[in-house]
């Protein structure tokens, strides 16, 4: 069955144009108004992925995703929030609230569609068979699970994809941008910067209280899962 991309949105010229370009590619169109019936479509009939306007009636794009993360059914939905806010914290602040991607209207249809393909084919499962082990950490990549001393690491897909990579290559640091074009792809821009909000976010949901912290940060170098004492 083809993707289904909930559009929400409150200009209908915009709304008219995404459907149309998002249907020629060969996707599914659901469309909400407003925040509440978008958390009331995604309850309903989860999409594969939403297209999040920050400023909406009734309820703002950001608390929309705050309360899906929040969810488990929509936890890990692929989010892109289009806004017309440019500068660096407010970008900032959509990622932290959960986006998984940021893009500043006015934006040219190309791109976005780009960006769909890139972050639905991202947010499938690891085909990959097997699991890697890291400390008391364990990722299964058949079931798309991460535990941590038994413990159920709830994880959005872009956390998931990252956490997979440092896991497959314990203790080499990697600058952002290697990690950027390994977990996101050299044919997506991704601010650098990008990097430390998702790192940040992974840090928040995978060490617990009186866990040690497995990522290291390597000033001026980038990071590293590494639980080796530094020297020096």
């Amino acid at each position: 069955m083809k993707p289904l991309v909930l559009i929400v949105e409150d200009e209908v010229a915009l709304v008219t144009m995404l459907r149309y370009n998002l249907e020629k590619e060969g996707f599914r169109v659901a469309e909400a108004g407003d925040g509440e019936e978008a958390l009331t479509l995604v309850a309903e009939t989860p999409p594969d992925l939403v297209l999040l306007d920050w400023m909406l009636p009734v309820m703002s794009g950001v608390e929309v995703c705050r309360q899906l993360r929040r969810k488990p059914a929509s936890r890990d939905l692929p989010v892109i929030m289009l806004t017309a806010r440019s500068e660096e914290s407010d970008k900032l602040r959509g990622l932290d609230t959960g986006a998984d991607d940021y893009l500043t209207k006015p934006f040219s249809m190309p791109e976005l569609m780009a960006r769909v393909r890139a972050l639905l084919r991202r947010a499938r499962p690891a085909k990959a068979k097997g699991s890697l082990m890291f400390a008391d950490i364990e990722m299964d990549l058949n079931a798309h699970r991460v535990t941590r001393g038994g413990r159920y690491v709830h994880l959005g897909p872009t956390e998931f994809r990252l956490l997979q990579f440092l896991m497959e290559h314990p203790g080499t640091v990697f600058s952002r941008e290697e990690l950027l074009n390994a977990v996101w792809g050299p044919d997506i821009y991704v601010e650098p910067r990008t990097v430390d909000v998702h790192i940040r976010r992974l840090r928040k949901v995978l060490n617990g209280e009186a866990e040690t912290d497995v990522i290291r940060t390597v000033r001026a170098a980038g990071y590293a899962l590494d639980i080796a004492p530094v020297l020096g």
